[in-house]
């Protein structure tokens, strides 16, 4: 019997598994350098948010008091001050928050767990066209998972 697989795929099985085995221990290694170096020390928020009129008000008032002694903060808007080489927190910023919908973003962090990432760009959208109920169940969900509670109307 004669062997149909294209030349081209045989060429390019070993770069995509290599490619994948590179995704796969950077994630790892970010999440494990997460967790020695800031979980360790109480950090297991990062909190990435911008000045935008939209949101910065409420972060400031509702959300960001909560989370100052365990949340690593990055802000957007100063993003041409970030560094380089990247810190560990513009790391897992760029590793977590992706090419859509990344400010407002949080991503909890939980030693020997996938971190859990929440996108609050969509609910404030909603928010701001007079529907807030998704900003809410969100707001709760996050605070929820970090195991804070809290009146909804502080």
């Amino acid at each position: 019997m004669v062997d149909h697989t294209p030349p081209i795929i045989l060429l390019l099985l070993p770069v995509v598994v290599g490619m994948l085995l590179l995704v796969v221990i950077s994630s790892v290694s970010l999440h494990i350098a997460i967790w020695l170096l800031w979980c360790t020390r109480g950090r297991d928020i990062l909190f990435v948010y911008s000045n935008s009129p939209v949101w910065h008000d409420y972060l400031e008032q509702r959300l960001l008091p909560w989370l100052e002694d365990r949340a690593v903060f990055l802000n957007w808007s100063d993003r041409s001050r970030w560094r380089f080489p990247p810190t560990l927190a513009c790391m897992a910023f760029h590793h977590f928050g992706g090419q859509r919908e990344f400010n407002p973003l949080a991503v909890v962090f939980r030693p020997f767990r996938r971190a859990r990432v929440f996108r609050f760009w969509q609910p404030f959208r909603d928010f701001k066209h007079g529907h807030p109920e998704p900003l809410h169940k969100l707001e709760k969900e996050f605070f929820d998972s970090i195991g804070v509670r809290r009146d909804h109307s502080v």
